[in-house]
Order: C-alpha cells, then structure tokens, then sequence
C-alpha cells in the first residue's frame, strides 16, 4: 500500500492493525500526528459561516445557478487546506528544547543518533526538521557530545562555538566561564577572534574573558557523568556554583575569599561528604540552615 493510501485510511480511521503499524513507520508518522493533534486544538475565530458565504454569494449573482452549486464546496476545501497548511507549518517548524532542573541530568539522542549527555539546569535547543540539512544546536550550560561521524556538527553558546565532524567532546558554558574539553577526534573552538584545534586531552578555557592555559585532561570522559565534579585551580566561586546547581541549595560565602584556587573534587549524591571535600582543604566550616548553607572561616 502506497502513503497517500495509508494517510487517507488513517484520515478516515480504516488502518487494519497490520495497516498501522506501515503507517507508524512513515518517515513523517511523527509530524502527522502533531498535525492532527494542532487540528483538534484549534479553533477559528466565531463569526457568522451563514453570513459570510451569504456576502460572498451576494457578489457573484451574476453567475448561472451551477456556478452556486460548486462554490460552497470549493470555499470549505479551501478554508480546510489553509488551516492544515497553517497547522503543519507550525508543528514541523517548531525548535525542540531539552532542558534539566537543579539536580538533575538527562540523556538524549539526537536524530543522527550522536549522543548528549546534558548537565544540571542546562538546556539544548535544536531543529528535528533541518537536522539533516544542518547539524546545529544552541548550548546554556553544560553537555557531553558524542557524535556521529557526518557533516560539520556545531555547538553554538553565548561566549563561543564548537565545530567538530565526528568525536567525543564536553562544552561548559556557564557565568564568566567557557571550557571546551576534547576526549576523541579533533574540535575547532571559535571564541570572538581567537580560534584552536583541539585533540585528545587538549582544553579550551576561558575565565573572566581571558584564556588560561591548562594542562592536558587525564580522564577518559568528563566526571560528572559519574556524578563527580572535578575542578583544577579554578577560583572557588565556580566550585560554589557548580554545588548549588548539583544540590539545588543555596550557599552563603559572604564571609569567605571565594576567589581563591581551588582543586579538587565533591560527590552529587552525598551531602554531607561533599561539603566536607569542598570545606576542609580551605579551612573551612558551615552551617546547615533548611535549603541554605553558610560557609564560615574557622579560628
């Protein structure tokens, strides 16, 4: 059975069980039910039909009463064409965005089936559509990549972008902070005028608006995938952000210098053992107050 003869079944509700399942095969199954689903939410705005096909009506007496005949029908047809073009248009044009809380982390597989790993409260937006034509998304926060070899696949942030063909990779791109990380393969990093090709274990990172350079990464992949943030002198406050967004709290440094280096590393799933990673090699202390954490300088 052709398409068209499996869309008029499925229109009219006549799919045998056999019939369905071609149906939902159909390279466009999905955008087919995101238009019937638009159809059945829709509703035109109220006005008099009568009135309106009367006016018009009105306008063409001049015509045998056969052209009548056919006039009613053609406007419906028209009128239902219009909407399910305007309908269409609408589903299949639409970005799709993946987005995590505080806390939480999610995977997905993107329609060339390359692989993102997406961090705490951050987001993806990408076009399903034009994917095949053009292997592009917007990044706010941090993902690992692992992509299908293909055309050029662009990682595309607020402070720069990566372009890569085929590879393993980790963006992060947060507050005054872009750091490309290259685990397999090759990236390009273009970050305002300046521009570098990565490879295995090379990192890109920008603090401030400034580039620091930084040893080659050791790791096979970015460790918070195995929930475990890992920092290399980096100044505290980016270890403070990265905690409250892994625990959904909220820490008070106001008594403290968070501009000093940091390195080292805290757990996601254990409170209490990571306060005391992150608060011990500083001399440090804190107060547990409901969703808020105070961190104090001891004697």
């Amino acid at each position: 059975m052709t398409r068209e003869e499996l869309i008029l079944k499925w229109l009219d509700n006549d799919l045998s069980p056999q019939e369905f399942e071609a149906f939902k095969a159909l390279e466009d199954y999905d955008e087919l039910i995101k238009l019937s689903n638009s159809l059945k939410e829709f509703k035109a705005p109220e006005y008099n039909t009568s009135e309106e096909l009367e006016m018009v009506l009105s306008k063409t007496r001049s015509y045998s009463k056969t052209s009548n005949n056919w006039l009613k029908p053609l406007l419906k047809v028209a009128a239902v064409l219009a909407i399910c073009f305007s309908a269409y248009y609408y589903t299949t044009t639409l970005d799709t965005i993946i987005e995590t809380l505080a806390s939480e982390k999610t995977n997905i597989e993107l329609p060339d089936n390359s692989l993102v790993n997406i961090n705490a409260l951050s987001s993806i937006v990408y076009n399903k559509k034009k994917w095949s034509n053009s292997r592009d998304l917007k990044l706010n926060g941090e993902a690992y990549f692992k992509v299908e070899k293909g055309s050029s696949f662009t990682v595309k942030t607020d402070h720069g972008k990566v372009t890569v063909l085929g590879t393993e990779f980790n963006v992060k791109q947060r507050e005054n902070l872009f750091e490309v990380v290259c685990y397999e393969g090759s990236v390009r990093v273009d970050y305002k005028s300046k521009s570098k090709i990565l490879k295995p274990g090379d990192n890109f990172l920008i603090l401030d608006g400034k580039y620091i350079a930084t040893e080659k990464e050791s790791t096979i992949n970015p460790t918070w995938i195995t929930n475990e943030s890992y920092f290399k002198s980096l100044p505290f406050k980016f270890v403070l952000n990265e905690f409250e967004r892994q625990y959904n709290l909220i820490i008070n440094s106001e008594d403290i210098d968070d501009s000093v280096l940091f390195t080292g590393n805290f757990t996601h799933d254990n409170l209490e053992q990571a306060l005391k990673a992150i608060t011990i090699p500083l001399n440090l202390t804190y107060n547990i107050q409901s969703n808020q954490i105070v961190l104090i300088p001891r004697d």
